[in-house]
């Protein structure tokens, strides 16, 4: 069933789902799950990447007040280690959808895989956060939340900006991560630093 014949039943519950912080080198990757209500639109929202910080915790708080249901998820550092970022982001939806407190009849999924969350219809969407209000609004509550919970993290591990970075792998992250090392919260199994500076590190 896709998404158009699923309204055509007269069924309105759909569930935008999005993730945030695939590329980031530290801290989890986070999911969003929401459900709009079917007339909401907002000027403002948008593909959380194209929105900047204040205009993104904007529109969250309009979000958070006026959707039927919404989840954050997260999921490790150790657990993306363990089965790889793209299993770990399927794994923060499937979270995300596990805390709603209604069950969803249709998925919207940014992205171009996904795995089938009981029974549940979805359909993936490249770019989804820039076509769906519901992936949209899924895609500003990830980012969000995970830039606030780096934010924190920040206050425990100074040493590599994440209260700029977030996480991502800036200039400025990895040299802190040459001259301090790796703390928990890294992704082991991802490049921490480039080949240049891992021979710089390994003699020093």
């Amino acid at each position: 069933m896709g998404l158009e014949e699923y309204l055509q039943c007269g069924k309105k519950i759909v569930a935008g789902l999005d993730e945030a912080g695939r590329g980031c080198l530290a801290g989890p990757v986070t999911a969003a799950a929401v459900v709009l209500p079917p007339e909401f639109s907002h000027p403002m929202l948008d593909d959380s990447k194209k929105m900047d910080a204040d205009d993104r915790e904007e529109v969250r708080q309009i979000i958070e007040k006026e959707a039927v249901a919404w989840a954050v998820a997260f999921v490790p550092s150790e657990r993306i280690d363990e089965i790889n970022i793209l299993w770990a982001s399927i794994e923060a939806m499937h979270r995300a959808l596990d805390q709603l407190t209604l069950r969803p009849g249709y998925l919207l999924v940014d992205g171009n895989r996904f795995l089938p969350y009981q029974e549940i219809p979805f359909e993936c969407v490249v770019g989804g956060d820039g076509k769906f209000t519901s992936i949209a609004a899924a895609s500003v509550l990830a980012k969000t939340h995970r830039d606030e919970y780096m934010i924190r993290q920040h206050e425990r591990f100074p040493m590599y900006g994440w209260n700029t970075n977030k996480g991502y792998p800036t200039v400025a992250h990895r040299e802190g991560i040459r001259l301090h090392g790796p703390c928990k919260l890294h992704r082991q199994s991802f490049k921490l630093v480039q080949e240049k500076q891992l021979a710089f590190w390994s003699r020093s």
